[in-house]
């Protein structure tokens, strides 16, 4: 029997694996944005009430701005080990 090509969920289907890669993304994005919530909500909630004061306010927005700036920190860092590796590899094949 011959195995599908293309491999992996979608096959040789272009639509449907844009599909499942926008999906992935947004599962991504949700499970950034939850890790942000919880991480935030812990660090600057003392005690919750109707309303943000103003200190508990500027500590969400400093939150979510250093987890954001992390976050974009990190995808640039595995990106450039990502380059780097690709680059070794190429040139022990030459």
């Amino acid at each position: 029997m011959d195995a599908p090509s293309g491999g992996g969920l979608g096959g040789n289907d272009p639509q449907l694996q844009r599909f499942i890669e926008v999906e992935t993304q947004k599962q991504r994005f949700q499970q950034l944005v939850h890790q942000m919530t919880e991480l935030c909500w812990e660090k600057c909630m003392d005690k919750p009430g109707p309303k943000l004061d103003s200190r508990a306010e500027t500590c969400f927005v400093n939150c979510v701005e250093r987890f954001i700036d992390t976050s974009q920190f990190i995808l640039n860092r595995l990106e450039q080990t990502q380059k780097s590796k690709s680059a070794f590899s190429e040139s022990l094949s030459d």
